[in-house]
C-alpha cells in the first residue's frame, strides 16, 4: 500500500446531494433498430432528492452501507457507477457509500440514476480520477439513458434515448409533487401497444409554446388506477403531470406558498413534497465547495 492510499484511508467525506428531476414533458418520437425509443424531453432538476456520504478505503473495496436492503451489488447502481469508474480510472482505492434515500424507486423521478450520477462525480474528485464531465457523462450513459443529465447538473432539452443534452434556463418555479405509493415498471410502458410511438418531432420553441404532453400518462392511468387518481385530485389545483414513466405526479406553482397549499390537504394515503425548480444542480454547488476546500 503506497503513502497516498494510506492517507486517503478512511476519510470521509459528506452530504453529496443527488437530486430529483420532472419531466416537463415526454415524448417517443420513433425506434430504433435496435428497439430502443427515440425520445424528446425536458429535464427539470430540483432542489430536493437523495444524500451520499463516502469513506474512500484503501483496499480497493466498494460496499453500500446503512439500514435498509440493497439490490445485489451487479443490480445495484451506486456500487455499478462506484465500479466502473474505479475500472476506467485505474484507481486502486475503494469506498464505503452510505446513502440517505428520500426519493421513492419507480417514482419517475430519476433517484437510482442520479443516485449513480452523484456517486461519478464525487469519487472522480474524491479519487482525483481527473476525469472530465464528457467522459463521466459517458460513463454515466453505460449505466442508464437518464445518468448523464445529473452528471453534467443542467435543466436540458433531450433527444435520443436521453443522452443529446443541451442546456436550457427555465423559470425556476416551485413544484408540488405527489407519490401515489405504487410503482411502474418502465419496461412495461414501453412495451404496452398503446404507447404512443410515432410523435412529431418538436422544436425548443414548440415547448415553450405549449404544445406537449406525456405520452406515458394514458398508459399508466390504465395499468394503475392510483395515477389517475392522484392527476385527478393535483389537476383541481393546478394543471397536473406525470413524470417520466410515473408514477409520480406533479403541478408547477410560481410561489412556494402556492405549492404547499395544494399539498395541505394531501391525503394519508399517499405522500408528497414541495420542491423548488433550479437550472444548476446542487451537486455542482457541492462539487464546488470541494474544489475550494471549505
Amino acid at each position: 500500500m503506497n503513502g497516498p492510499c494510506k492517507a486517503l484511508d478512511r476519510m470521509v467525506s459528506r452530504a453529496w446531494p443527488a437530486p430529483a428531476k420532472l419531466n416537463l414533458f415526454l415524448h417517443v418520437t420513433g425506434r430504433r433498430p435496435n428497439g430502443y425509443h427515440e425520445l424528446q424531453t425536458v429535464f427539470q432538476l430540483l432542489d430536493h432528492g437523495d444524500e451520499l456520504d463516502f469513506a474512500l478505503r484503501a483496499d480497493g473495496r466498494i460496499r453500500r452501507m446503512g439500514r435498509g436492503s440493497h439490490a445485489p451489488p451487479e443490480e445495484d447502481l451506486v456500487v455499478r457507477a462506484a465500479r466502473l469508474l474505479q475500472r476506467e480510472a485505474g484507481c486502486r482505492l475503494g469506498a464505503d457509500i452510505h446513502l440517505r434515500k428520500r426519493l421513492p424507486v419507480g417514482g419517475g423521478l430519476g433517484g437510482g440514476s442520479s443516485d449513480a450520477a452523484t456517486t461519478l462525480v464525487a469519487l472522480n474528485r474524491l479519487w482525483d480520477c481527473g476525469l472530465e464531465t464528457r467522459a463521466l457523462q459517458d460513463l454515466g450513459l453505460r449505466l442508464g439513458a437518464d445518468v448523464p443529465v445529473f452528471v453534467a447538473g443542467r435543466c436540458a432539452w433531450a433527444e435520443g434515448v436521453g443522452e443529446r443534452l443541451e442546456p436550457l434556463d427555465l423559470p425556476e418555479r416551485w413544484y408540488a409533487v405527489v407519490c401515489p405509493g405504487a410503482h411502474l415498471s418502465t419496461a412495461r410502458l414501453f412495451a404496452d401497444p398503446e404507447l404512443t410511438r410515432d410523435c412529431t418531432r418538436m422544436t425548443i420553441a414548440d415547448f415553450f409554446a405549449g404544445a406537449h404532453r406525456n405520452v406515458f400518462e394514458p398508459v399508466a392511468r390504465r395499468i394503475e388506477p392510483a395515477v389517475g387518481e392522484v392527476l385527478a385530485w393535483l389537476g383541481r389545483r393546478s394543471e397536473a403531470r406525470l413524470t417520466g414513466s410515473g408514477a409520480c405526479v406533479f403541478a408547477g406553482f410560481d410561489t412556494r406558498a402556492g405549492a404547499e397549499a395544494a399539498l395541505a390537504d394531501l391525503p394519508a394515503r399517499w405522500h408528497g413534497f414541495v420542491a423548488r425548480g433550479v437550472n444548476r444542480s446542487p451537486l455542482l454547488e457541492r462539487l464546488e465547495r470541494e474544489l475550494s476546500g471549505s
